[in-house]
Parts: C-alpha cells; sequence; structure tokens
C-alpha cells in the first residue's frame, strides 16, 4: 500500500507505511525507508477523536468564583520567583477590598463548590455564577491553606445544579490526556487540552506538595477550576503555574482532595497526625553507608522530646520505609501519609536500626500549627496601624517567609503603605519585614501595632526594616502623628 500521511493537531506531517503479510506488519522492501513507523497501537491512541461530547458533559458543573476579598497580606508575596498562584485579580493591592475571579467546580446537588483556598481567603463576598447564567451568593464552608484547597456552599433556591465527580488521580499514566476548563481572563467556560506531563510535583509551595503537573494551557482565572480525565472524572484542581508564562501548570490531586473533603465539609478545618520527627531523604549513598538493603525511605535526623515518635521509641538515624504498610520513598511522603491519619490513630511503622528491620507501633498526635496560619489576626494590626500611620501589617508565616526569602525570620510585615502617610514619609514600603523598633524585637504584627498604638503623638519609632531576600538591613524614623 502507499503510504498514508496523517496531520495532528499539531500540525506536524507523520507519514506511516502500511505493508500486512499473513495478518502481521511485513517486513519493508530495503527500498523503502523504516524511520518514522508507528505501530498500530500507537496510531489508534494518536487518532484523537473529538472531546467535543466529553466537554458538553462536563462544563455546565464548572463555574466561575467572583470574590471580594479584604487586603490582608500582600498577593505579591504569595508568589516565589518561579511558580505563581494564578488568581484573575481586579483592584490593585492599594485597596481595602479587592475584587477577583476564579474558577471552581459543584461536586453536590446540594451546593458544594470545590475551589482554592486562596480563591476565596479573607472574601467578604461571594458570588458563583453557572454556565447557564444562572448566579448565587456563597459562604465558605471549609478551607485548608496548607493544601490550597476550599470548599464554598452556594446559597439560595438550589434546583438542578449540574455536577461532576472526582476521580482516581493515582491511576493517571504520565501521558495521558486531560482537559482544563476556567475562567481565564474572565472568558468563561474556556478549555483546554494537554497531557499529564508529571506526577508527585514538590514546588515548594507547602509541607504536603504532590502536586500533578501538565501542559494544558491555564491561565489567571482558571485558579481553583478542575482538571479532567478522559473519563469526565475531576482528577485534580487547577492550582499554580510557572511564572513566565512557560506553559507549565500544578493541580492538586484529586485524590488528596477526597482525603480531606470529609473534615472540610464537616468542621471546616484539616486536623492532621503528627509524629514529631526531623526528616531527610534516603538516597544510595547513605544507603550505603549504613549497609541498608533499600535506597528509598526517610531518615530521622531529629526526635522532639515529648512526642508521639520519642515516646514510641523512635530514634536518631532509623530508616522508615513504610508506615501501616505503605511504602514510604522520601521525607515529603512521610509528611504526606501522616497527615492525613487522624490524630489518635495508632500506626505501625516500619523502619531499619543498625540495619536491622523492625516494626514500631506509635500513637499519633496531632500536628501543631507550625506555620503560624491559626494566629493570623490582620483585622487588629492592618487596621489600628492603619489609621495612625497608614501601615498595613501581616504575620510572617512560613510559606511566605520561604518565597519572600526571609529564612528563619520573625517580624512584622508589611503588606501595604498609604500614600502621603506618616509611613510613607519614613520611606517604609510593602515587602520590607520589620524586625525591631525602638532597639526591641519584634516577632509578629501584633507586636508591632501594639507598639504604634502605645506610642505618643510626636514620639519618633526607629524601625529596623529586612528587603526581601534578607540581605540588607536598614534603619526608618517612623514619627507617630
Amino acid at each position: 500500500m502507499n503510504p498514508r500521511t496523517l496531520r495532528f493537531r499539531n500540525t506536524a506531517v507523520v507519514t506511516i507505511a502500511f505493508a500486512l503479510s499473513s495478518g502481521a506488519l511485513a517486513q519493508p522492501a530495503p527500498s523503502q525507508p523504516t524511520a518514522g513507523a508507528v505501530q498500530p497501537a500507537t496510531r489508534e491512541a494518536q487518532a484523537l477523536p473529538s472531546l467535543a461530547p466529553l466537554i458538553d458533559s462536563v462544563k455546565a458543573a464548572v463555574v466561575n468564583v467572583d470574590v471580594a476579598a479584604r487586603v490582608g497580606r500582600s498577593k505579591a508575596m504569595e508568589q516565589n520567583p518561579l511558580f505563581d498562584r494564578f488568581f484573575g485579580g481586579g483592584q490593585p493591592g492599594g485597596e481595602q477590598v479587592r475584587q477577583g475571579a476564579g474558577s471552581g467546580f459543584i461536586v453536590d446537588a446540594k451546593g458544594l463548590v470545590l475551589t482554592n483556598n486562596h480563591v476565596v481567603e479573607d472574601a467578604v463576598s461571594i458570588v458563583v455564577r453557572l454556565n447557564d447564567g444562572r448566579s448565587f451568593p456563597a459562604e465558605v464552608v471549609g478551607r485548608d491553606p496548607l493544601t490550597d484547597v476550599a470548599v464554598i456552599k452556594l446559597k439560595g433556591k438550589l434546583e438542578g445544579l449540574p455536577t461532576v465527580m472526582l476521580g482516581d488521580s493515582e491511576s493517571l499514566r504520565v501521558g495521558d490526556w486531560l482537559v482544563a476548563i476556567g475562567n481565564p481572563f474572565g472568558l468563561a467556560s474556556s478549555v483546554s487540552l494537554g497531557i499529564l506531563s508529571a506526577k508527585a510535583r514538590d514546588i515548594q509551595a507547602g509541607p504536603f506538595d504532590d502536586f500533578l503537573q501538565t501542559d494544558a494551557a491555564i491561565n489567571p482565572g482558571n485558579s481553583g477550576g478542575p482538571l479532567f480525565n478522559m473519563k469526565g472524572e475531576v482528577i485534580g484542581i487547577n492550582t499554580a503555574i510557572v511564572g513566565g508564562g512557560t506553559g507549565i501548570g500544578f493541580a492538586v490531586p484529586s485524590n488528596l482532595i477526597k482525603a480531606l473533603l470529609p473534615q472540610l465539609e464537616k468542621e471546616g478545618t484539616v486536623t492532621r497526625g503528627f509524629l514529631g520527627l526531623g526528616i531527610q531523604d534516603l538516597n544510595a549513598a547513605i544507603a550505603g553507608a549504613l549497609k541498608l538493603p533499600v535506597q528509598e525511605g526517610a531518615i530521622v535526623n531529629d526526635v522532639r522530646p515529648g512526642s508521639p515518635a520519642a515516646k514510641a521509641g523512635v530514634k536518631l538515624d532509623d530508616v522508615i520505609v513504610a508506615i501501616d504498610g505503605q511504602k514510604i520513598g522520601s521525607g515529603g511522603s512521610l509528611t504526606r501519609s501522616v497527615a492525613l491519619k487522624r490524630p489518635g490513630a495508632t500506626s505501625t511503622l516500619t523502619l531499619y536500626r543498625n540495619g536491622n528491620k523492625q516494626d514500631v507501633k506509635v500513637t499519633l498526635g496531632t500536628r501543631p500549627d507550625l506555620e503560624k496560619i491559626g494566629s493570623r489576626s490582620p483585622g487588629e494590626s492592618e487596621e489600628s496601624s492603619k489609621a495612625r500611620v497608614g501601615l498595613s501589617l501581616d504575620n510572617l508565616d512560613a510559606r511566605t517567609a520561604q518565597q519572600a526569602g526571609f529564612a528563619n525570620a520573625q517580624g512584622a510585615l508589611i503588606t501595604d503603605v498609604v500614600p502621603g502617610s506618616p509611613a510613607d514619609r519614613a520611606e517604609l514600603a510593602a515587602g520590607l519585614l520589620v524586625v525591631e523598633a525602638n532597639q526591641k524585637p519584634v516577632r509578629s504584627a501584633q507586636d508591632l501595632a501594639k507598639i504604634i498604638r502605645s506610642s505618643s503623638s510626636g514620639s519618633t519609632l526607629l524601625l529596623r526594616v529586612v528587603t526581601p531576600g534578607g540581605e540588607t538591613r536598614l534603619l526608618r524614623a517612623l514619627q507617630v502623628p
């Protein structure tokens, strides 16, 4: 047969030579080129049919999430130099209320919608718009900043709401086709196609990173929207992109979402298990030095006194390779596995100690608020400081500290400065970290707000500030009116 030319979506031309003999592919004649020949199974996989039926079956459940949010910490500080949260903002960060538009999807006919935490964080009002033209006010039911997952609920007369189902993200293989639907740049119900590029990506956004990576086109406004497999199941929430428009996106996997959803719906927050260990990844070199028969696991490099792990007898240099029979391939894998278990549960750690394999039973504790998320009290610190000297302040949580380069730092993060205010005249600016006031340490936004409130009119506060990256320390004199 003559070669047949197939033209694919990317306009590349592939020439396929067919030569059949006895029901099998025959060897080509010596004069015929063999380069580029494609096996039948591969050829069938490349002949992608129209996705219109799939899109028609799911897009009605994808919604636009319009949010008016109180400006707390600087939105710019939530972006590290590489990875961006892509919530489509409207008003500039200097406003007290910021308008934004994200995406979401309905998972329950009772009006439950999944989206990103960073879409609805600090929201003062939420309006959800459906593809059929209906719109509903909504309220936050639960949210988890550490995984960037949130659940909101529609209010009003809810009838005939379309829904989609969460699928199995573990069953995905690199190369599987994926579809993203959302609200990029306000263009409602936009659809893009790509593949799964990688699994279990750690982009340093939080302690439980386990992202799916895709090359499906996602942009500002897609944040919180669904990533579908070819069955029409949601296998991820589109959450972050690589900065610079490089076409690399990341989604929270559906299996993680399914594990969090019951707690978020019933309790509003997520309570996690806790071991109290410092850990690092096992590698081949260390495994060889310890004479271990495995090369993957989590090495214990610190055991907190009085922690659940300490009470169970876990020791320094133990190498944990499984928990409750589930293989542990890295320190991050152990952290995520423990975090998905409930406090008070008894788990079995399989570990190597001095080259010998053994099991250790441990009763998990409750993970403390290591990131200080629960300690944020922006209302007091912002309003009093802004009213008097023109400063908006926030606490420096672990994620912001890492992204802004303030490693192991404490202080009051400046998120906004009112033009023409005493703070502006003192050359203070958003992004600076105040670490001292009148030669006394400042450990939080509340510390500095209290100092500002208690300062007498006409006095001058000598502030020591650190620039983003932590490389430069400066003095600023703030005149208190």
